[in-house]
């Protein structure tokens, strides 16, 4: 068992920060899912105990337990919930990482979260609709972050064209438009508050995009409030790159360096291009993985 402790530790170090975060929601589920086991095989209620780690609607009740607004975006109602989920996260997580930073991520996935469960309270008890639901009702998924994460990267790269099935291509603004539209149709719904939370990261999404193109960093607060809580843990970072030193005599070594860097960066500038022309399914297996790599740095 050790071992294989030993080798899941290693790769969640070496893994990005996106696949952390899959890890992370993964072994939660797991966790909560032998719990659950255990207390039916002793007869013991299900569900009370998840309800506190659940984002409840009705506001005494989160006065109660506000560490939910920070757990109920790791908690997944089954395996298609957690699967589904998931895999966005995978997908859109990898791309996010193209055009904004690990330390982004972390925290535009809280920020998300963040948005969605707010909204979902507010609208809960705000709107009369609501009333007969606001009681009984919890909010548990990372879809409102994993929505966050789509729509900053549809806001940054509006005519990127990804892959889907049944549908081909489809440029990100689009993909986005149609999400948010859909969550607008369905807020009425049996998943009501489902889809309020997605509105709600889609918000957020559309704030940290908006904000960094000016120049505000509008999950700042939050990485700077989860470092002083883990101690100062930092997301995983590619090793920085040794500074260029100028030695007499050396000069040549220097050319060469600066050469191999322009190729490089020329490199990578061509394969976006080829990115927004034609989509992400149009790239070579080592294209891929010459821009994963870039995406690191």
């Amino acid at each position: 068992m050790a071992p294989i402790i030993t080798d899941l530790k290693n790769d969640f170090r070496r893994a990005s920060i996106s696949q952390q975060f899959i890890y992370i929601n993964c072994g939660i589920f797991v966790v909560t899912a032998l719990v659950a086991i255990v207390r039916m095989l002793f007869n013991v209620g299900n569900y009370s105990w998840m309800e506190w780690l659940e984002l409840p609607a009705w506001l005494p009740q989160f006065i109660k337990q506000p560490w939910s607004l920070v757990t109920y975006m790791f908690l997944h109602a089954g395996l298609f919930h957690l699967l589904f989920n998931m895999l966005w996260l995978y997908s859109f997580g990898q791309l996010f990482l193209m055009f904004f930073s690990a330390r982004h991520f972390r925290g535009l996935y809280f920020l998300g979260g963040f948005c969605g469960g707010l909204l979902y309270m507010l609208a809960y008890n705000v709107f009369p609709y609501f009333s007969s639901y606001l009681y009984g009702s919890y909010l548990l998924g990372a879809s409102a972050s994993v929505i966050a994460i789509v729509i900053a990267t549809a806001i940054r790269e509006p005519e990127f064209r990804v892959s889907l099935l049944f549908f081909g291509q489809v440029r990100l603004k689009y993909l986005a438009l149609i999400m948010i539209i859909t969550d607008l149709l369905f807020v009425t719904s049996n998943n009501a508050g489902g889809h309020i939370a997605h509105l709600g990261g889609a918000l957020a999404g559309w704030w940290f995009a908006a904000g960094l193109r000016k120049g505000t960093d509008v999950t700042k607060w939050i990485n700077q409030a989860i470092d002083w809580l883990l101690g100062g843990w930092k997301v995983k970072r590619a090793p920085k790159k040794p500074k260029m030193k100028v030695h007499y005599g050396g000069r040549a070594n220097d050319y060469e360096y600066n050469a191999r860097k322009k190729e490089q960066d020329e490199e990578v500038d061509r394969i976006l291009d080829k990115l927004k022309k034609s989509g992400y399914g149009s790239l070579t297996t080592e294209e891929k993985k010459r821009l994963f790599d870039a995406s690191k740095r």
